[in-house]
């Protein structure tokens, strides 16, 4: 596992707050790896996913941090989203 994929996955437990989510969400990262978020919470792996998104390090970082709205990140192209958009929209909520 990357250590852009260990530290994604320890920025979206926090973000959970200690629990999960209804579903399965997947983080693809460019070039490093992929997270898989579900009831359980955050995890290094891959799945099949209700949604999954899409997105390069820097990008996802600044989601994690919160420097960078979920959704302007999608309308920009920064980020794409495959799935479940009620899902995603839910899931970018809790990001934002």
């Amino acid at each position: 596992m990357s250590d852009v994929v260990a530290q994604a996955v320890a920025a979206m437990n926090e973000k959970l707050g200690g629990s999960g989510i209804d579903g399965t969400a997947q983080f693809n990262i460019e070039g490093e790896g992929s997270l898989v978020v579900d009831s359980d919470g955050a995890r290094a792996g891959d799945a099949d996913a209700d949604v999954t998104f899409t997105a390069d390090a820097d990008t996802l970082r600044e989601i994690f941090d919160g420097s960078l709205n979920p959704t302007s990140a999608f309308m920009s192209g920064r980020l794409t989203i495959d799935g479940d958009m009620g899902m995603a929209m839910k899931l970018a909520a809790t990001l934002a």
